[in-house]
């Protein structure tokens, strides 16, 4: 493994190498059973936008709302691992620390909700409306 704090020439091979890394972080990520449930949260948003045919702003705003609540499980994720590998046992400050990362999951997830509730329900009572 190189010093990455040292200059060295830019190498496409390590770029193609950095997508490898996050597809396999993507993998052991999928092992986790709160990413089904977000999985299944991602799959209602798209199900759900495709009916009530949600316009650009709404599909970005989504997608931005979506991608947060994934990268900050992935976070988490992260951060427990740490946790576990640094202590595998039981420490009171190793449990705070894996307790706010799991409260900024719930953050962000919170805010999606609430935001998505502001996009969806009038795209819901519109499209009802039409029916």
């Amino acid at each position: 493994m190189r010093n990455r704090d040292s200059k060295h020439k830019f190498s496409l091979r390590e770029r193609f190498g950095s997508f490898v890394y996050a597809g396999r972080g993507l993998k052991l990520l999928f092992r986790e059973h709160n990413t089904w449930i977000h999985l299944v949260a991602t799959l209602c948003v798209v199900i759900v936008g495709c009916w009530v045919s949600l316009t650009p702003i709404e599909w970005a705003l989504s997608a931005i709302l979506v991608g947060g609540v994934w990268v900050t499980e992935a976070l988490n994720t992260a951060i427990e691992r740490i946790c576990d590998h640094v202590t595998p046992e039981m420490h009171p400050a190793i449990g705070r620390i894996k307790d706010i990362a799991a409260a900024a999951v719930l953050i962000s997830a919170i805010t999606a909700v609430v935001a998505g509730l502001c996009i969806f329900i009038p795209a819901i009572i519109d499209t009802v409306k039409q029916l």
